[in-house]
């Protein structure tokens, strides 16, 4: 695209203001953004801003969760936000908790907004044709949709 900028956790080091201070015309993914949903609220205005609930599977991502058992997010949720899960569940339940609920807070913040959009990266091919319509892209298209066969983070 060559009238928007893309990235993916590009602001996760910041706090305050900052954290949320993307530039005009971005795009932003970022699974963390699910946790900071009232400050999205407050920092946003509906009528300019499209909230997109990029998921794929959630058993997939419970999986791809449980293989980074002890890192990251998970690790955080297993232990700050549910203590003593461990002691109680098995791991994998805890990851598709976390699944669950990071989609369930997600799916709320978007109710009733007038610009969302659900996007599954099983059913990219399908989805994106609509995404660059609603955001007024330009550029090289055919290239932008050839990189939904790339994968990243392949775990």
């Amino acid at each position: 695209m060559s009238n928007w900028s893309a990235a993916h956790e590009s602001l996760i080091h910041e706090v305050g203001d900052a954290r949320l201070a993307y530039p005009e015309r971005h795009i932003e993914a970022d699974n963390r953004l699910s946790w900071l949903l009232g400050r999205l609220d407050a920092q946003f205005d509906d009528e300019d801003t499209l909230y997109v609930h990029l998921r794929r599977d959630d058993e997939k991502t419970a999986q791809s969760f449980l293989r980074r058992w002890g890192k990251g997010i998970i690790k955080g949720y297993a232990r700050r936000i549910l203590p003593g899960s461990t002691r109680h569940h098995d791991r994998m339940e805890i990851c598709r908790d976390y699944v669950r609920t990071v989609n369930t807070n997600i799916t709320h913040f978007l109710s009733g907004r007038p610009n969302r959009m659900a996007f599954r990266l099983e059913a990219a091919a399908s989805h994106f044709p609509d995404f660059w319509a609603r955001i007024g892209a330009e550029g090289a298209y055919d290239q932008a949709l050839a990189e939904w066969e790339v994968r990243h983070n392949a775990s």
